[in-house]
């Protein structure tokens, strides 16, 4: 899988995790240099709480664009270590 922002794949591996229609990706996969980190939390009732960065490409910024849990509740351990995209961010296969 891929996920692609502003031209740019931001993430790219053979295997994520599919948690309610979202492909988590595994940390190590995600190119950090496009990843900057954002002060917006939220909360999960099953995952607990989630962290986001902001994605900055080629002088483009989109906010709140990643997502993860660093400590998420004992139903959702699968998911550490894993970052998932939204708003805007292409998500498919290689």
């Amino acid at each position: 899988m891929k996920a692609i922002w502003n031209g740019q794949v931001i993430a790219e591996s053979p295997e994520t995790l599919v948690v309610e229609g979202n492909h988590y990706f595994p940390a190590d996969s995600v190119r950090q240099e496009f990843l900057r980190d954002s002060a917006t939390t939220s909360y999960c009732g099953w995952k607990g709480d989630c962290r986001y960065y902001t994605l900055e490409v080629d002088g483009k910024s989109n906010p709140d664009a990643a997502w993860y849990y660093a400590d998420p509740l004992p139903r959702a351990e699968h998911i550490r270590g894993h970052v998932a995209f939204w708003k805007g961010v292409t998500v498919q296969d290689q």
